[in-house]
This record gives structure tokens, sequence and C-alpha cells, in this order.
């Protein structure tokens, strides 16, 4: 593992061992506007994931999951407080989510329906159990270093969902391997714990169908779908086309993830380094541009108001040239992938966008607690917690498996 503060001891410890020791709040784009169609509602939820919440919120008030709005996915494993709008002649019913496993801490109107990525960034509170010696020095020295340099935009592993697959299923989605999906969707039996899913993925391997069906936990829902439509002599490509497609876009998202920390391990620990190719992104309003005169550039790049970029691949992305361009050809050619492969249609095209390597942090502060250390920071939206808490911790993440080698001819 690559660190971007490797030559900085690490504190040790671990954390996330309950939801309390992860919190992290939603800092908004923009206010409300205190008028209008949509009602925000600021939702704090507690072991409950984003995508469940929402539907627990349509079931309740008679909505579809389309009519909420949100602006980003939330830890389960957490204490988390975002931002969701409904329908403003909701507001009556909102007495009937007092039955849910969570909290609305305030209500106002807005003009617009929310809608994903309208936020400026997450504040994170977090607790690491039981760190080594000296751990509030070492863990100061490490976010001072990020405040000057910036904290690796990388993914890191809870991008890749449980089993840590979800690349892989993106991978074989855009290749139109959709049996080898289905096996991957259902799960390898060695890589589950939970004992009733395991049990479904092996007789879904062993070819007993019907059984794994009966098997699959009740929250797997759309599994179940998708073995009942094989089951009904319904093709594999039909089962996987029929899933949501929200849950299709996201595995083709952990693909693009999955390859942006490829190219971003390349380029550890200089994250701040331009070089001549490089699409530079300005972080005040997003935009790149090509880098042609480092000598010009690289001022810019140490004063945090630029920083070099790597693709999140699609079918219009724009790709770098000189030596970093090569790099990003290269590691396409590597797993058999072309930018047009993600012009799939139906709703699952994927156009592709450029990442900043790094990404700003504010508002540090760290606080011993007992035997543990609190640590307290800001990032911007998109960017994860776990980028630098494995940095303080210097624990290297599970591993993620690689996506398979393209078939010879």
């Amino acid at each position: 593992m690559n660190w971007s503060t490797g030559d900085l001891p690490g504190i040790g410890g671990s954390y996330k061992l309950c939801p309390e020791d992860f919190f992290v709040e939603e800092l908004p784009l923009y206010p409300c506007s205190g008028q209008g169609e949509h009602l925000y509602l600021q939702i704090e939820k507690r072991g409950l994931s984003t995508p469940e919440m929402l539907r627990q919120f349509a079931a309740s008030l008679n909505l579809s999951t389309r009519e909420i709005g949100y602006a980003g996915l939330k830890d389960a494993q957490a204490i988390t407080r975002q931002w969701i709008s409904v329908p403003a002649h909701c507001e009556k019913r909102l007495a009937r989510l007092d039955q849910l496993q969570c909290q609305i801490l305030a209500s106002n109107r807005h003009d617009n329906k929310l809608r994903l990525g309208h936020l400026a960034g997450n504040r994170f509170r977090l607790l690491v159990r039981k760190p080594g010696p000296q751990a509030k020095q070492k863990a100061d020295l490490i976010l001072q270093r990020f405040e000057r340099q910036g904290v690796p935009n990388r993914f890191g592993e809870q991008r890749y969902g449980l089993l840590g697959n979800s690349h892989l299923l993106g991978h074989f989605l855009l290749n139109g391997k959709y049996t080898e999906f289905c096996r991957e969707l259902i799960g390898d039996p060695q890589r589950i714990e939970n004992s009733k899913w395991q049990l479904a993925a092996q007789l879904f391997r062993e070819g007993n169908l019907t059984s794994a069906v009966r098997q699959l936990p009740a929250k797997m829902r759309n599994e179940k779908n998708l073995i009942e439509m094989i089951t009904k002599g319904r093709s594999s490509k039909a089962a996987v086309l029929a899933l949501p497609k929200p849950m299709l876009r996201l595995y083709l998202s952990a693909l693009q993830s999955w390859l942006f920390d490829q190219l971003l391990q390349q380029r550890l620990p200089n994250l701040g380094c331009l070089q001549t190719g490089d699409l530079a992104i300005k972080h005040v309003n997003g935009a790149c541009f090509l880098v042609d005169e480092l000598e010009n550039e690289q001022p810019r790049a140490d004063h945090f108001e630029i920083s070099p970029t790597a693709p999140l691949f699609g079918s219009k992305i724009k790709l770098a040239e000189k030596g970093p361009g090569d790099n990003e050809r290269a590691l396409l050619k590597q797993f058999g992938l072309r930018p047009e492969n993600w012009k799939l249609g139906s709703g699952l095209t994927m156009t592709g966008e450029r990442r900043a390597l790094r990404v700003p942090i504010s508002a540090i502060a760290t606080t011993e607690i007992g035997s543990d250390l609190q640590v307290e920071f800001c990032l911007p939206r998109g960017s994860y917690a776990t980028s630098v808490l494995n940095e303080l911790i210097k624990k290297t993440p599970a591993k993620i498996p690689p996506l398979p080698a393209p078939e010879s001819n």
C-alpha cells in the first residue's frame, strides 16, 4: 500500500466498531428559499443505508422513490445527518415517519427538488479506538501535512460493496457478460459471512435456483427477483437488465472508481506535482485545462489553486496527453477497455468526468477521550473519510480483487 504520508508513523487503533464511532453531517450547497413546492428535511439516521431510508420514506408517504430527492449516499454503519426533499403536499403526512429508524431534525421549503451532488461537503467526527502511544501528536502531524498538501482523493474499499466486488459487477455489465454478472451478484460463498446468504450462494452455484431463492435473506429483494426470472426461463441478460437502473449504474460507477484508484496509486505520494500533459482542475470552479508549461502552473498547484486529475472513464471522457495520457490509455488497454464501451444506452451510458487526485481538508481537530482519539474534519463532496483514517492508522485496507485480464483472441 502506498501512502501519501508514508514518512510519518501511524497511530494504530481501530474505528467504526459501532455507529457512534462514525458521525457525518452534510454541508448544504445553498440555503432553502423558504418557499416552493418541495419540502427539505434534515434527517438523522443510525444503522440504516440511504437507499433503505428512501424506501421506507416512500412507503410511509405513498410516494415513488423517484419523487424523493437526496444529495448523497451515507454510510449505514454510522450516525449520519443528511438532507432529502419530498413534495410539499406530504407535509401533513410527516407524522407517519415517527415509527422509522430516523429522526427529522429540521424542515424548510424550497423551489427545486434536491439533486445528487447538491452539497458543499461533509463534516466528520470519528473515534479511533485504542490507538498507540502519542496518538494525538502523530495524528496532528499527519493532519497538518494534509492541510498543506491535500488528502488523496481515493475511493477506497467502502466504494466496492460488502463483498468488495462492485467493480467486477460493473466490468461484467460493461462487457455484456450477464451469466458471470449473475454469479458475482449472488456472491462467492467463501467471502460471505451471513449463513443464509452463504448457503443461498452455494445453492445458486450448484444450479439449485429454487432453494437459493428461499435461503436468501429477505432484504435481498433484487437478487431474489433476478433468480426468479431465470427460473421462469428468462435469459440472464433479461434478468440483469430488469434490475433497478440506479443499482446497475452504481456498479458501473464502481468500475470507474476502481480504475481511478489505480491511477491515483501511480502518482503517490506526490499528488500535488503536475506533469506536462496533465489535465489540471481549478478548485474554485471545477474547470479543467491542459498543462503544457509546468513552470507557470506548478506554483498554482503549490498554493492549492489547482491539482492534477485522473479520469472517471466514460464514453465522452477527455484523456490527458503525453506521460499522464499514456498511463490512462495503458490502463484501459490492460483490461481490454475503450471509452466507447461505456456507451450502453437504456439509461446506463456513463459519459465520464475528470476527478482531482487530491482535495483540501479543513476544520481539523483532535481530542483525547480516555484511551481513544476523536478526530474531526471537513472534506468536499464526493471525498471519503477513510482516505484520512487509513493514513492516520496506517492499516492496509482489505484487498479488493483486481479486474480479470482480457480474453485472448
